[in-house]
């Protein structure tokens, strides 16, 4: 199939529901796609289900749009709001023939399946209403509004060369008359995105496998109205570790539970990136290499597996790479939920500095970083087991050298050392009660880069509180 250019893709979720990862990815191959040719990408919102489409979920997935950073060129477009273009097309459809006024309840469509269904044939509408040449409709029932049901071919094959799973046919004798307009005139599913295809030019529709079976229904339409037809590509599911389809109980699934839990936008990015393609063995790279390398060619065809310890791993390189004010501001709003207390204490900056290269998660730094921003109380057992007699002498040196050194971790080291070999001691007999007396706790980043960050006269008097 001939490439159609310029490349116009899309990302067309439905407002039911937060974005989930594996939407995500699909808006990612479809921006990356478009990005790499110099195309556009653009937003649909496919709100026609009106039971279960909100605002609030369309919000959530603008919201998770923008975190990743996937800018659309055109849009939003929202179904609700092309009606009447619908409509247009449908009546244009009945005008031709190509489409038809069925009168049949949907009681009566299930009892001729049911009746299918005993002789073992499969279950469809039987064409009731459909005109034929040399035959008979039906009376119109009185009072009973029609859905319009689309013609579908009775004879030949849909055949599409899928970008991910290569050449799909299906018979057409596998499809009934799709309904594309129910009986109070809203259109439905299927007819909408195939006429918003159609009408926004897309070029490659890339989406989620569990789309293959509207695929050949949306073609049949395409070709009925003698449009162009997009190139499709069907993704694989992502699945959890154990092998089953990505759900609530492997964990967050919602994209935007993952900044609350303290992911970067970067590192999810390059994660989904790795779901179902590969550039060689490339595991860490940016989204402008992302978007450079990416094709069509490299999907592969079976589910990919989300695995959360490989993505702790990458998201703890993307914090050591960032900026430090920036994750600054991201533990702030946390470590003040926590009763952190800024004010006189060391810069959250510096601290950051400190301590990120241990942590997967800014969350799991700020509940870190909090042995700066609190008050400590250091347990009293442990108080007397690292506190004792024979360490005071030492710590009480140490003390007074505090007074007069340069404030600077080279300088504390320096005195640390100095006091150590002055009192016959190795560095834990002395870093542990140090770590207990000014911090609460017994782990900490080195000890004379965590005194450095503290202002001297706090150590001073957390020191002599108890000695």
């Amino acid at each position: 199939m001939t490439v159609r250019t310029p490349i116009r893709t899309r990302f067309a979720p439905s407002p039911t529901g937060y974005l989930h990862v594996g939407g995500a990815r699909t808006a990612l191959f479809s921006w990356a796609y478009a990005r790499h040719f110099g195309g556009q990408f653009i937003l649909r919102i496919e709100d026609t289900d009106l039971e279960r489409s909100t605002p609030e979920a369309v919000q959530a997935i603008i919201d998770g749009m923008n975190w990743l950073g996937l800018q659309h060129d055109e849009g939003p477009f929202y179904q609700m709001q092309r009606m009447d273009r619908y409509r247009e097309v449908i009546a244009q459809m009945l005008a031709d023939g190509s489409a038809y006024h069925c009168y049949c309840t949907p009681e009566e469509v299930e009892a001729m399946r049911e009746r299918q269904r005993a002789i073992g044939e499969k279950p469809r509408y039987d064409g009731t209403w459909r005109p034929e040449e040399g035959k008979t409709l039906p009376a119109i029932p009185e009072g009973r509004k029609p859905v319009v049901r689309f013609r579908n071919p009775v004879d030949g094959e849909v055949t599409w060369d899928d970008v991910v799973k290569g050449t799909i046919t299906i018979a057409n004798r596998e499809m009934d008359d799709l309904i594309i307009a129910r009986s109070d005139g809203t259109p439905t599913y299927n007819f909408c995105v195939a006429i918003d295809d159609w009408d926004m030019k897309i070029t490659h529709v890339i989406r989620g496998d569990d789309h293959v079976n509207n695929t050949p229904r949306q073609i049949n339409i395409l070709r009925a109205l003698g449009a162009e037809l997009p190139q499709y590509g069907h993704l694989p599911m992502i699945h959890g570790t154990d092998g089953q389809k990505l759900s609530k109980r492997h964990g967050a699934v919602s994209v935007m539970d993952y900044p609350a839990q303290g992911y970067l936008p970067e590192a999810m990015l390059n994660y989904l990136a790795r779901l179902g393609w590969s550039h060689g063995d490339d595991e860490i790279f940016s989204i402008e290499q992302f978007v450079q390398w990416f094709d069509l060619d490299h999907l592969t065809k079976s589910p990919a597996q989300f695995n959360f310890e490989k993505f702790d791993w990458l998201n703890n390189h993307y914090i050591k790479q960032a900026d430090n004010g920036r994750l600054a501001d991201l533990a702030r709003p946390l470590m003040t939920e926590h009763g952190a207390q800024f004010d006189g204490a060391p810069e959250l900056q510096a601290v950051i500095a400190l301590m990120k290269d241990r942590f997967n998660t800014v969350n799991e730094l700020a509940v870190a970083a909090m042995l700066f921003y609190r008050q400590p109380a250091p347990d009293a057992a442990l108080l007397a087991q690292h506190v004792t007699d024979a360490v005071k002498p030492a710590l009480a040196q140490f003390a007074t050298q505090l007074q007069s050194i340069e404030w600077n971790k080279d300088a504390v080291s320096a005195a640390l050392k100095e006091t150590l070999a002055a009192h016959k001691l190795k560095m834990p007999q002395l870093a542990m009660p140090l770590r207990l007396l000014i911090t609460g706790q017994l782990q900490t980043p080195s000890i004379d880069a965590v005194i450095a960050l503290f202002d001297r006269n706090v150590v001073q008097a957390r020191m002599q509180k108890y000695l």
